[in-house]
């Protein structure tokens, strides 16, 4: 075990480049970085050069690490440090404004065994035998929005056009949202994870003060929970079939759920129910249309879809890294982490970690196995993992009967985000049957 006195430590340069969003958006250098530190320092300490900006904390790069951490709930929590990567300023103005160091109280946050309690109230809504009952409306959508890239075709923006709009209702029928507010739920995601980039957050970011920034990203916090306060209401009064009826009527230890555990419940379920499932979407349709030769192959044999689906969600990792706190003094690869310690599991250094993926970069439909981390895994693996891959075999199944040959028709942009990434732009050439 590596003592205390000998804490390995990232070099400044480094160490901003970790935290920087622009970095994400950056990729095949981010993998470089990402492949140097892994090999020298698979667990190093991440400080400011300000002592006052973040609190340090271990950047954890290696897959067996990370899945270690995953599967460890006991030792490795949620709560009580912010579970994604946060500047001090932005904890205190969160501490300000809720009492807590965190802006949304949701799944993600809680640790046992409130997490348990909390998940068990969606979990079986989201298990595949419930989730083929509407299996023809996710259907239904995706040959809608198949028809509306081809007639804006033959050159299309990909997100634009698909990757973001697909997801985007599926999530919101699920909800019981009316379609006319999915602009407003699509515009405060934005907000709330592509904040970092001005192009998502079409708010002038990058011309704002940190304090103006975590102020935003506030108002659309409260923004999303003032209106599924609204729609809890509603549901309480008139429940349907929906996942807005079971979490608005839903009750724990035998009372119903405060009101900001609620709008945290509906909030990731809105957020990361859509989010995420665009940027594997995108990535998915990138790596098809760089290689011509994948793009004839499951085309001609669709049992390769599901192939499609995993690794696009290994090789694009979406949820770039989720945070940690030790809760007690702890081995972790051969490093000795103190209890309190503040740790990043960085999915998208595990995800293309070469002694777990050969040839990590490469996007390979045919890769088996592949247990990649883009999930989690444990505990708190993704709770909408079965609806993400039945949404993207369903819009592929679609796209690949439809689509005869892609190719690009411009360079594709990534968002500059350190917490959920992926493509903001992807431009195409199409030609439909």
């Amino acid at each position: 075990m590596t003592g205390a006195a000998t804490r390995p430590t990232l070099s400044s340069e480094d160490a901003r480049a970790v935290i920087d969003p622009q970095s994400y958006a950056d990729w095949d250098p981010l993998l470089d970085l990402f492949d140097t530190i892994r090999e020298a320092q698979p667990i190093a300490l991440v400080e400011p050069d300000d002592g006052e900006l973040f609190t340090p904390f271990w950047l954890v790069t290696r897959y067996d690490d990370v899945m270690q951490m995953s599967k460890d709930n006991a030792t490795f929590l949620n709560n009580p440090q912010p579970v994604v990567f946060s500047f001090r300023q932005a904890i205190e103005f969160s501490r300000a404004a809720t009492g807590s160091d965190i802006l949304v109280d949701s799944l993600v946050v809680f640790d046992a065994p409130v997490h348990l309690k909390y998940r068990k109230l969606t979990q079986d809504w989201f298990m595949p035998r419930n989730l083929a009952k509407i299996e023809g409306e996710i259907r239904a959508l995706a040959h809608q929005t198949v028809d509306a890239m081809i007639d804006a075709g033959p050159e299309v923006d990909f997100v634009k056009t698909v990757a973001g709009p697909y997801p985007l209702h599926v999530v919101m029928q699920i909800l019981g949202v009316p379609e006319e507010d999915e602009p407003r739920m699509q515009m405060l995601t934005q907000q709330l994870f592509g904040g970092q980039d001005a192009d998502l957050s079409g708010t002038g970011m990058d011309k704002m003060t940190p304090e103006q920034v975590v102020q935003l990203v506030a108002g659309a916090v409260k923004n999303f929970e003032g209106y599924f306060a609204d729609l809890a209401e509603q549901r309480r009064a008139n429940p349907t079939d929906d996942v807005a009826s079971v979490i608005a009527n839903a009750m724990v230890d035998g009372k119903p759920l405060p009101p900001r555990d609620m709008a945290g419940y509906y909030i990731i379920v809105a957020t990361a129910g859509h989010d995420t499932t665009s940027a594997s979407t995108a990535g998915a349709m990138l790596a098809l249309a760089q290689d011509p030769e994948q793009f004839a192959r499951v085309k001609a044999d669709r049992s390769l879809l599901p192939g499609i689906v995993e690794e696009a969600i290994r090789w694009t990792s979406p949820v770039q890294h989720f945070m940690r706190t030790a809760a007690k003094d702890v081995e972790l690869g051969g490093q000795l982490i103190k209890q309190g310690d503040w740790l990043m599991m960085n999915y998208v250094a595990a995800n293309h970690d070469p002694s777990q993926f050969t040839d990590p970069r490469k996007f390979d439909a045919s890769r088996s196995p592949n247990r990649h981390l883009a999930f989690g895994a444990g505990a708190h693996q993704c709770l909408g993992l079965h609806l993400a891959r039945l949404e993207m075999r369903i819009l592929f199944e679609t796209l690949l009967y439809r689509i005869d040959a892609l190719e690009l028709a411009g360079e594709p942009k990534r968002a500059k985000s350190t917490f959920v990434g992926g493509l903001k732009t992807l431009p195409l050439r199409i030609k439909a049957k």
